[in-house]
């Protein structure tokens, strides 16, 4: 008799243990975020956690229609040069304070004058904000702006709680993010882990059936994937392409890839501090031999699996903005030789700083391999990802290959990139030329008008070639075939809404 109750009682544990699991979300991460602080962060990882973290202004659905989110609705006047929010009137910060025009006031301003905001850009065209009443919003503008909807669908349209605005210490927002999402900030543990418990509180509470989401960093995608068959994880973004097939196979599993809207890219050090200014790339023709060196069609094959686009300008085939005037160029190694001739060598040795990533590691070999028939000695220095933004920020870097994770705009796949004082514009590339047609798409909002000039921005750069651009950059999910309601969407971030794990 005893033996049978002790047999009841382990199942009954077993249940418990199950039921708990199910209450707990753990995503596998490819990298560990950057900085907490929406207005001074830069990394696609950390836009996954704050999409659990931080509401914002506006959304975007899978088809890339902006949505309501802490706003309600929103219309231009005054020949656009007015934009007005109505917003919600029922949410509540994480601790405890409301929600209102005043406390989105400050976040925009915030975002407008912190010293080191990277999202002074994006909200450039704002002169003034106002909060007439606890539910308006109204942006006084400079100039009609076609890109601030979608700047204010990403990281400047993040609510913080301006509680928690320390003028002295700004950093400290960071430490312990305060915002209005479905769930809030508990810990982090760097290059391991964030944890994330459920915002009671929150406006839309029931939709949301996980009491923790804990995001795990693992930049080696077949411990990721690893992780994700043993149980360890239930969801992993950035799958690596070979591992599709396997994937595919395993009924334990579901493989959600979706086409994204970013890119892969390579960026040169043309004048960020004596690396570029004393540098071999400071030279364009340095920069194009580079170019014509690399077999795009190759790495989406041998790395990719096939589903790397080969990639020449910064906006996706579905883009309106992509242009036929562009192709991808072939593999010249002939014509690269000449280039680098020309321009005074016969070899070349150059850095090249990349994350810490299986995919990446790869993708730097077979640059390295396919470079060295040119002429170039190429030296790969794999770096975790935080720290290599930090390194090309302040200039130590030869070239950088890194991933972008687009926008649903197109000046946010190119602006920060090209202008003079962009906010991701590491390698310091600077054409009063190239600004002076940035800032005119971004006041044009008639589309066949605003490609025309982006047109004449890329038949400058495909030409000075400050960047070059490798692959659109596709999201493969992978995750347990438990989990129920999961969307992947073509911005690459996790949202939660309605997903559950099956026990």
């Amino acid at each position: 008799m005893k033996r049978v109750v002790k047999l009841v009682s382990l199942s009954a544990l077993l249940l418990v243990v199950s039921a708990v699991q199910a209450q707990t979300l753990r995503i596998g991460l490819q990298e560990d975020p950057d900085v907490l602080d929406p207005h001074r962060a830069r990394t696609y990882v950390g836009r996954i956690v704050f999409t659990s973290l931080c509401d914002k202004l506006v959304d975007l659905t899978p088809d890339l229609k902006f949505a309501p989110q802490l706003a309600t609705s929103w219309a231009f006047t005054d020949e656009n040069k007015t934009l007005t929010f109505k917003l919600r009137d029922d949410v509540l910060f994480h601790d405890g304070s409301k929600f209102d025009a005043v406390a989105a006031k400050a976040n925009i301003e915030r975002a407008m004058t912190l010293p080191d905001s990277l999202r002074k850009g994006e909200l450039a065209s704002v002169a003034s904000v106002e909060a007439p009443d606890s539910t308006t919003m109204i942006l006084k503008l400079k100039n009609p702006d076609a890109t601030l909807v979608a700047q204010l669908s990403d990281r400047a349209g993040m609510m913080l709680s301006p509680a928690t605005f320390d003028p002295k210490d700004a950093t400290l927002v960071g430490k312990h993010p305060v915002c209005s999402g479905p769930y809030q900030f508990t810990e982090r543990v760097q290059n391991d882990r964030i944890v994330l418990d459920k915002f009671d509180k929150y406006y839309d509470a029931k939709s949301y059936q996980f009491k923790k989401v804990i995001f795990k960093s693992i930049p080696d995608a077949t411990v990721r994937l690893a992780n994700l068959k043993s149980g360890d994880l239930d969801l992993i973004e950035r799958a690596s392409p070979s591992d599709a097939p396997a994937i595919k196979k395993d009924k334990s599993l579901t493989f959600a890839p979706v086409s994204g809207l970013g890119f892969e890219e390579i960026i040169f050090n043309i004048a960020n501090g004596p690396r570029g200014e004393n540098g071999v790339f400071k030279d364009k023709r340095v920069r194009q031999a580079f170019e014509l060196g690399l077999d795009r069609q190759a790495i989406n094959e041998v790395v990719g699996e096939g589903i790397f686009p080969p990639a020449q300008q910064p906006f996706p085939p579905a883009s309106p903005y992509f242009s036929e005037k562009f192709p991808v160029k072939a593999r010249d190694v002939t014509k690269a030789k000449a280039l680098l001739k020309a321009a005074g060598f016969e070899r070349v040795k150059v850095e090249l700083i990349a994350g810490n990533n299986t995919t990446e590691a790869s993708t730097t070999q077979l640059i390295q391999a396919m470079l060295a028939e040119v002429g170039f000695d190429v030296n790969i220095r794999p770096t975790e990802f935080a720290a290599m933004l930090k390194e090309s920020a302040s200039g130590n870097f030869d070239a950088m290959l890194v991933g972008w994770s687009g926008r649903a705009d197109p000046d946010g796949n190119v602006y920060n990139f090209a202008t003079c004082k962009g906010g991701l514009n590491d390698g310091r590339y600077c054409n009063p030329e190239v600004d002076k047609l940035l800032n005119a798409t971004r006041v044009e909002l008639d589309v066949a008008k605003r490609k025309a000039l982006y047109d004449q921005v890329q038949t400058i750069l495909q030409d000075e070639l400050p960047e070059m651009y490798v692959y659109y950059q596709p999201w493969p999910f992978a995750l347990s075939s438990k989990v129920k309601g999961f969307t992947a969407h073509p911005d690459g971030m996790i949202r939660l809404r309605g997903v559950s794990v099956a026990q």
